[in-house]
């Protein structure tokens, strides 16, 4: 079984800052709430689940508890890569349902101010960016904030299984 890591920072953000939990993937920063954050996991073999889609990596047990794990390089149509011993599963609770979220890597807790926020530029293709909640420039970095609750939530989990199942 992979070791679970505490989330160790300093509570010395500013008042009405916001925490993300940041990480990378494909060489680029994300960042998610880290109140949505449940715990951080080093990277372990998962029970794959039959007829499911391909970012949907399978299942873990975790204390008795089933959470689905899903790729996220994969979920971003960015490249497949082997995972190594830097790649994590960021466990997250989203109004009660566990996800586990496989990243490259986990990089820091930050601060960001709500006047640090910026919306992601507007394009053709809008469906592909449904869950990128905003932009932050922060530490000398861009970070791309993501919308955990569109990202796991039941619908989308639901439809991923149906459409998995759907060509039988």
């Amino acid at each position: 079984m992979g070791n679970a890591r505490a989330i160790d920072y300093q509570n010395d953000y500013a008042l009405g800052d916001e925490q993300y939990l940041t990480f990378s993937l494909s060489g680029e920063e994300y960042g998610i709430p880290i109140l949505k954050v449940q715990e951080i996991r080093s990277w372990d073999r998962v029970t794959p689940i039959p007829n499911s889609p391909a970012y949907i990596r399978g299942v873990l047990n975790l204390r008795g508890l089933i959470v689905p794990v899903m790729d996220l390089r994969l979920r971003f149509n960015l490249k497949e890569i082997e995972y190594n011993a830097m790649t994590a599963i960021v466990v997250i609770n989203v109004g009660g349902r566990m996800a586990g979220l496989a990243v490259d890597s986990v990089s820091d807790v930050i601060g960001v101010s709500a006047d640090q926020h910026c919306a992601a530029p507007e394009y053709e293709g809008q469906k592909e960016r449904e869950f990128i909640m905003g932009l932050v420039q922060a530490e000398g970095k861009l970070l791309i904030l993501l919308d955990v609750e569109r990202l796991v939530g039941l619908e989308v989990l639901e439809n991923a299984v149906n459409s998995g199942t759907s060509g039988q």
